[in-house]
């Protein structure tokens, strides 16, 4: 292969990844008309369009696809061993994308930004919308470099590492009718409920237990944060099962009760995850291992060391 076809191929593969002209000039530290001259020599040479704009990204053409499918594993080995050593967090400019939830966000975001100011300062970080369908695609097709979540998808492509597991506790205003006692199925089936959902879906892992049971709950309203219960809760007669974690935030629980659900619900596992292309990245080795253990830290001390919510869970069982 020509030298100058092999350039053109980084640049080809770096745009697939991106997605955007401007970012792929970016990450090539190339200027955009450069960019824009490599893709008009691409589209010469292997005679298709190759990219057309949607919106402010731009799309690839079937046949970009079907390129980048055959060489863009080959591309990612050739540029990992050739530069597997050259990671340096304190002179690297890289941009990582981790999709994530409020929740991790909440946890973590604050401790990470501290470490990439003192270690890695042109390190930039993103937070990306997490949504476990849409999510597993965008670790496929590289528009996220890590993921925190749930993991019911695990094929060839995706990597992960076991983080921790939480139960589900019931949460509602402290004044609320069923608040202060153990409630019953029948009181549980007939409440309206508050339901946090990435997807959209009005149907979380209580309705999945309750399909089971042949049995239905009232979805009553959807958000997509946690950050927003504690007040939608605090101002309505509604009824929400929320992850055990955020339940010893103070700051969340404040005018709310905590209690039981009325059965067992098996407990979720929160997963990191990533696609095999960055098996061996240094630049994504280095921030999952950072990521993995401000998780684990903030983890161990919220459940731990956190004056809030246990007991109130704890004080009615």
């Amino acid at each position: 292969m020509k030298t100058q076809e092999l350039q053109l191929l980084y640049i080809f593969d770096a745009i697939m990844t991106e997605r955007s002209v401007t970012r792929a000039a970016d990450r090539l530290s190339m200027t955009q008309p450069a960019v824009s001259n490599a893709i008009s020599r691409m589209r010469q040479i292997w005679n298709d369009p190759l990219f057309v704009r949607k919106g402010r990204n731009i799309e690839p053409t079937s046949y970009a696809l079907s390129l980048w499918d055959q060489v863009g594993d080959h591309m990612y080995a050739l540029t990992n061993a050739v530069s597997a050593t050259q990671f340096d967090p304190a002179t690297s400019k890289r941009k990582f994308r981790i999709a994530v939830t409020d929740v991790t966000v909440e946890m973590i975001w604050r401790q990470l930004i501290e470490l990439l100011e003192d270690q890695a300062p042109g390190v930039d970080i993103h937070a990306v919308p997490y949504t476990p369908e849409g999510t597993y695609e965008d670790l496929r097709e590289a528009h996220v470099d890590l993921a925190v979540g749930m993991l019911t998808q695990h094929d060839h492509s995706l990597r992960s590492t076991w983080l921790f597991e939480g139960g589900y506790v019931l949460a509602m205003r402290a004044d609320h009718p069923l608040a202060g006692r153990q409630i019953t199925m029948e009181e549980f089936l007939e409440a309206r409920h508050l339901l946090v959902t990435m997807s959209g879906d009005a149907h979380g892992f209580v309705d999945s237990y309750l399909d089971q049971k042949g049995q239905n709950r009232r979805i009553a309203a959807t958000v997509n944060h946690f950050s927003i219960v504690p007040q939608v809760l605090r101002d309505s007669n509604l009824i929400a099962a929320v992850p055990e974690l955020i339940s010893q935030d103070c700051g969340f629980v404040d005018g709310l009760w905590m209690g039981q659900l009325p059965f067992e619900v098996d407990p979720t596992s929160l997963y990191l995850i990533w696609h095999t292309r960055h098996d061996r990245d240094p630049g994504i080795v280095w921030l999952r291992n950072h990521v993995e253990r401000l998780l684990r830290e903030r983890w161990h001390d919220i459940m731990t060391n956190s004056p809030c919510g246990r007991s109130a869970v704890k004080a009615i069982a």
